[in-house]
């Protein structure tokens, strides 16, 4: 067992007894540092998730700056689907814009599956992100067959994800047949990352709490945990973090889809999300992010409820509810770690 393997944050997952309770942010490599946003001037996103040198230095920096007991690659949910050969870009401001959506069975065509052959970028930066990394961990990400599939269904982000829901239950079978093969992709995205070092993954679902739960067990839980299932048969020793914003009625399905950490983002206090739960897996959050502006005392109260929450999970990850706002002051983050490696210690 590796240094990163018996970390903080892998106990937590698996649910084990930890000295203090771990934190990560989401979007910590990111837009809130004046480094990242220093490195990233004048290079694509696509291009910079897609250079080893650069995913490396950005995956490294919130952890020399904040301290946080956990790397998050850096990449973009949609790098795999640029992969296979999808003709799509991040627009700034927008978000992931497809040039052709998927309509239509013969569209279906467009996308392959994922090989790992197509991702020796992806390999060569966990390599060199874990070397670097030392005794903290790495988690590996990739994003949901739902999430993945309105992105290609609507041909970019959508407040209400019409063509979405009017595909899913229009025509069934195209919808199934579309998240099976976006499942293929995720998983294989997964493993390249966890053959490579990544000590624990999380699949993110961004848009599936817009789903009720009806329509999330019947066309969105099957391929979700084909995904999560997949990597616990290849990988049984990578925890697996299951994560969707506005997802408090999902929580029991999202987690039952072969989760080992629940993500609960901040509509929901962690005490809820245990109780539905039933106390059988580790939960991760779930500050809102807009309280990182909060005066500190208002703040610092916050934190120090979220760690008491956090006692009552069989195991703990400190995060945000959601990603890290551009604005943030980085100080800011820094002193909440500090706060919850304190607040926590046993």
């Amino acid at each position: 067992m590796t240094p990163a393997t018996s970390s903080l944050l892998v106990r937590a997952a698996r649910r084990e007894e930890v000295e203090r309770t771990p934190v990560w942010f989401m979007r910590q490599a990111g837009r809130s540092l004046p480094e990242y946003r220093a490195l990233r001037e004048g290079v694509p996103m696509l291009e910079s998730c897609r250079t080893p040198e650069l995913v490396t230095e950005i995956t490294l920096q919130p952890v020399r700056r904040h301290g946080v007991d956990a790397a998050i690659f850096f990449s973009d949910i949609v790098v795999p689907l640029m992969a296979v050969g999808l003709d799509l870009d991040i627009v700034a401001g927008v978000g992931p814009v497809v040039a052709e959506p998927v309509r239509a069975r013969a569209d279906l065509d467009r996308l392959p599956e994922l090989t790992a052959e197509q991702v020796p970028d992806i390999a060569e930066s966990v390599r060199r992100v874990v070397a670097e990394l030392g005794q903290t961990p790495l988690i590996g990400f990739a994003g949901a067959p739902f999430t993945l599939a309105s992105y290609l269904v609507e041909g970019g982000p959508s407040k209400n994800h019409e063509r979405t829901k009017a595909l899913m239950h229009g025509d069934p079978e195209l919808w199934h047949a579309l998240c099976e093969r976006l499942a293929q992709i995720s998983l294989t995205f997964l493993r390249v990352q966890a053959d490579h070092g990544a000590s624990a993954v999380q699949l993110f679902d961004s848009w599936a709490g817009h789903l009720s739960r009806a329509d999330y067990e019947r066309y969105v839980a099957p391929h979700s945990r084909h995904v999560l299932a997949g990597m616990a048969q290849s990988h049984p020793d990578v925890p697996r973090i299951h994560f969707g914003v506005g997802t408090g009625e999902l929580l029991v399905p999202m987690a039952e889809a072969g989760a080992d950490v629940i993500g609960v983002d901040y509509r929901v206090s962690l005490a809820d999300a245990v109780s539905r739960t039933g106390g059988r897996y580790a939960v991760q959050g779930n500050l809102d992010p807009a309280l990182l502006f909060a005066p500190w005392p208002a703040l610092e109260r916050r934190v120090r409820e979220i760690v008491e929450e956090g006692r009552r999970a069989p195991g703990h990850i400190f995060n945000l509810g959601h990603g890290v706002l551009p604005t943030t002051d980085p100080e800011v983050l820094t002193r909440v770690v500090e706060l919850v490696h304190d607040a926590s210690a046993r």
